[in-house]
């Protein structure tokens, strides 16, 4: 793997736990996300904001912790927080430490923001969380690739938003995993903000924890709660290609980010196979195949499937997967990236490695990497 520069298609920022009551607009300071120690007296510090269910902010920063140890991790507060938490400096260094040249920042805590009740508070959160990532990857904006936060019940107030990120230096954007249910995606009220996404080249993200309703993750229940994420993003994009979204917009690019891509081969088929037996129900009349709309219009991100992602790439394509390490959090590849992609990618042609680990990256994302 020395040849190749490896770009993360999916790493994190770990927002600093006064970043909101800072930076939020003056209205909504006593009402903004701020971390709690101690918490009902429970051991450890936590994260919270309104309607949102408090969690542990260590778990955001469990990279490179031992499975078995990962429980006593939880209980720790920021003091047990990587430098790059305060300093992009450190972030390019833990880079170098993993063998890669760039990465794709997203929101840790800003993820949850997504479930809160109040839209006016969380739009006033996204646009202090969208200054202040545009400040930190201006350290280096090679290295350090922003995405933004988008919120869409003021559809003219999401694409004044997206605008305001692109324009800002940031380069994609997040939205709900999964709209409200009584506007889907499909609703025709969306088409501005898919045609400005399209025009302004912002790559539009479905990360897990991050639908209307809330991140459908149950502490108590981490493993029923792990296995059932991908299941969300499945959904947005079924109403998206029956609904016509990407027959609409045929340069929009959707990311579908730390949801494993093993299950999209069975997921094309599932979407053909239904196409073929059931459309004339709801008199559904695509152009394309819904599965050819997936293989044009999505590229997904992936970090721990050996056994399946060369499959995976046959089926689906090496040009519409990115490799991730989703550094600083506990399901991460770092600080042994390269070791895990060299026994991933083995035997897999080195022009799709290429593309999966670099290339494809850089394209949606207009990167610059040499």
């Amino acid at each position: 793997m020395a040849q190749f520069r490896l770009i993360s298609a999916d790493s994190h920022m770990c927002e600093p736990p006064n970043l909101w009551v800072d930076r939020i607009d003056k209205p909504y300071r006593d009402r903004a996300p701020r971390t709690v120690k101690g918490l009902d007296g429970k051991e450890g510090e936590f994260f919270v904001c309104e309607n949102i269910s408090p969690i542990p902010i260590a778990g955001a920063f469990g990279a490179g912790i031992k499975a078995e140890d990962l429980p006593g991790h939880n209980k720790k507060g920021f003091e047990a927080a990587p430098a790059s938490v305060w300093d992009p400096a450190a972030r390019l260094k833990e880079q170098d430490a993993d063998g890669v040249v760039a990465e794709v920042l997203y929101t840790t805590f800003g993820m949850l923001l997504y479930g809160l009740n109040d839209a006016a508070l969380r739009a006033a959160c996204f646009k202090a969380y969208n200054d202040f990532v545009a400040e930190y990857t201006s350290y280096n904006p090679t290295r350090l690739v922003g995405t933004g936060l988008i919120t869409l019940e003021d559809i003219p107030a999401g694409v004044a938003e997206l605008k305001r990120c692109a324009d800002k230096g940031l380069r994609g954007a997040m939205i709900w995993a999964s709209p409200p249910d009584e506007k889907p995606y499909s609703h025709r009220d969306y088409d501005p903000f898919w045609a400005a996404a399209q025009d302004l080249q912002m790559p539009l993200s479905l990360h897990i924890l991050t639908g209307r309703g809330g991140t459908g993750f149950d502490l108590s229940r981490i493993l029923t709660s792990y296995m059932s994420l991908p299941a969300e993003i499945q959904r947005t994009l079924t109403m998206m290609i029956f609904g016509g979204v990407l027959e609409r917009f045929p340069k929009l690019q959707i990311v579908s980010a730390e949801n494993d891509v093993s299950w999209i081969p069975h997921f094309m088929y599932r979407l053909d196979h239904a196409y073929d037996r059931f459309r004339h129900f709801e008199g559904v009349n695509l152009p394309m195949l819904p599965s050819e709309y997936v293989k044009r219009n999505v590229v997904a991100t992936f970090q721990f499937e050996q056994a399946t992602a060369d499959f995976t790439r046959q089926l689906f394509g090496a040009e519409r997967l990115m490799w991730s390490s989703d550094y600083p959090h506990t399901d991460s590849t770092w600080p042994k990236s390269r070791e895990f992609i060299t026994d991933a990618f083995k035997g897999m042609p080195e022009a799709d490695i290429q593309k999966i680990v670099n290339e494809n990256v850089a394209r949606v994302y207009r990167l610059n990497v040499n």
